[in-house]
């Protein structure tokens, strides 16, 4: 019986054993390896990818030290996401698409509240910072369509 996302492997390297998690918004689902048959609209709730201990150190370097997202390095196949239920197919009726922006919203205003509030929050974890990161650039790279996959490491 299904009763939720799973746990998945490291999105770097496929190692089961993973250390730290990472939860995006399912538009960042398209900067990802592999990513061409999600249909990220689809998505509903939030996509996460794990990392293994030693990933999880080069995904801190990359977005602490050099200011970029690692998405564009991690596998799709291997993030944990849920798909809505396609009725349409059995109703024989199109549905309206899913309002993502409500998600996109919350985790934006967390992430922002997140790195205004780093410095002095001790509450709030490196990862958490990573996350926020994270989340901030992917979606500006979406946004700007095209434009590279670094940012400053100042945000």
């Amino acid at each position: 019986m299904y009763t939720g996302k799973t746990e998945m492997p490291c999105c770097l390297c496929g190692d089961a054993d993973t250390v730290s998690r990472i939860d995006l918004p399912p538009r960042t689902v398209q900067l990802m390896k592999n990513a061409g048959p999600i249909a990220w609209r689809d998505i509903v709730g939030e996509v996460s990818i794990h990392f293994c201990a030693s990933d999880w150190e080069l995904v801190c370097d990359l977005v602490l030290d050099m200011g970029m997202h690692p998405l564009s390095r991690c596998n799709a196949a291997r993030a944990s996401l849920d798909i809505r239920e396609d009725f349409e197919a059995l109703l024989n009726d199109v549905r309206d698409e899913p309002d993502q922006s409500p998600t996109e919203r919350r985790m934006t205003a967390e992430s922002d509240r997140v790195i205004a509030e780093y410095d002095a929050d001790d509450a709030i974890e490196t990862r958490d910072l990573v996350e926020a990161k994270v989340i901030r650039w992917a979606l500006r790279d979406l946004d700007t369509k095209g434009e590279s996959a670094r940012s400053p490491a100042t945000d």
